[in-house]
């Protein structure tokens, strides 16, 4: 009896996944060679680009085309174009300039070919402890951080209006670039970046940098095991409750709600997911990527995050999803 080919299964979702992530590293690519900014005045051919970026075209041309194939450039006649988005994005010196995360999203994807042996070992196998690093690492590591943070405290200056508040609390701060970047835009309030006390000391280094010292103040504090000092109308977590366990996370939100007066708002940036754990992209992605890197943390629910503010006091608790450019959502949460 013949094979009937029309109801054979294929391997087509297989194979989509199998060739789609080279667009993603073509992306990865183009940004680290700076491809995108030479064309920001205009079309060039291969040959213009390759001598302008200082490559060998035979080597340069198979990745542009790649490019075109992943929605960042547009070729025709052999002349390429970066696209609006990339114009916008991954152009050098552009207020949205994304192009120097390239080494970032290269550490979570390599973090994440390690998902199946942090499976098996129960535990993980890129175990990111950065408080174990030494000094000079450990600057680093953060100075690799600054420019996304200070990029969402601008971007969240845009979508929050902080004129409403005189002090602000950057709870796990780090560098102090989410604080910085919200001070920026509103000059009439003032910020406390509390973290950790190895992490302290460089976020001291990094607001200094920033001409901040005035504005904004430094608090060592273990923010899971006691609140701030001092008094705060709104607080901002970015990315802070997805590397905790989830009682630690429960404790910090207790103690920011008693560091916070009476009307005063917290806010929570960071990688949530869907209570059918479906969605959205982003959370899915960095679910995978935070079992490679921590022992306990996780992209945690909607009703995980609204459970927990509740329990702290806090009420007129909203959620929202793929909020930054980022993909990230917000959580808000009001204290009576």
């Amino acid at each position: 009896m013949g094979i009937n080919r029309d109801q054979e299964t294929t391997p087509t979702t297989i194979m989509r996944n199998v060739y789609g992530v080279y667009q993603s590293l073509a992306m990865v690519a183009g940004m680290e060679l700076d491809v995108f900014t030479p064309l920001k005045d205009g079309p060039l051919d291969a040959d213009a680009l390759a001598q302008s970026l200082g490559v060998q075209v035979t080597k340069l041309s198979p990745l542009l085309y790649a490019l075109v194939t992943a929605g960042l450039l547009t070729v025709e006649d052999g002349i390429f174009t970066n696209t609006a988005e990339s114009q916008a994005f991954l152009v050098r010196g552009r207020p949205q300039y994304l192009g120097g995360l390239h080494g970032f999203y290269k550490k979570l994807w390599q973090a994440t070919f390690q998902t199946a042996a942090s499976v098996r070992a129960g535990q993980p196998q890129a175990k990111l402890d950065w408080l174990a690093l030494p000094a000079e690492q450990l600057a680093s590591y953060f100075q690799g951080q600054y420019p996304s943070s200070l990029r969402a405290g601008r971007e969240l200056a845009g979508l929050i209006d902080f004129s409403r508040w005189q002090r602000l609390l950057d709870a796990g701060g780090g560098t102090g670039g989410v604080c910085i970047g919200i001070c920026e835009a509103y000059p009439d309030l003032t910020g406390t970046v509390a973290d950790l006390p190895e992490v302290a000391t460089i976020s001291t280094r990094f607001i200094g940098a920033a001409g901040m010292t005035e504005r904004i103040k430094v608090a060592a504090v273990d923010l899971t095991a006691r609140p701030p000092a001092g008094r705060y109308d709104a607080a901002v977590l970015r990315a802070l409750l997805q590397v905790l366990p989830g009682a630690q996370a429960q404790k910090v939100i207790e103690n920011i709600y008693q560091a916070l007066e009476p009307g005063g708002e917290i806010f929570i940036v960071g990688s949530i997911m869907e209570d059918t754990r479906l969605g959205p992209p982003a959370s899915i992605g960095f679910s995978l990527v935070f079992l490679n890197l921590y022992d306990a943390g996780q992209s945690y629910t909607e009703t995980e995050h609204r459970e927990w503010l509740a329990a702290a006091g806090f009420t007129d608790i909203s959620i929202q999803h793929n909020v930054t450019i980022d993909g990230l959502g917000l959580v808000r949460g009001r204290k009576p």
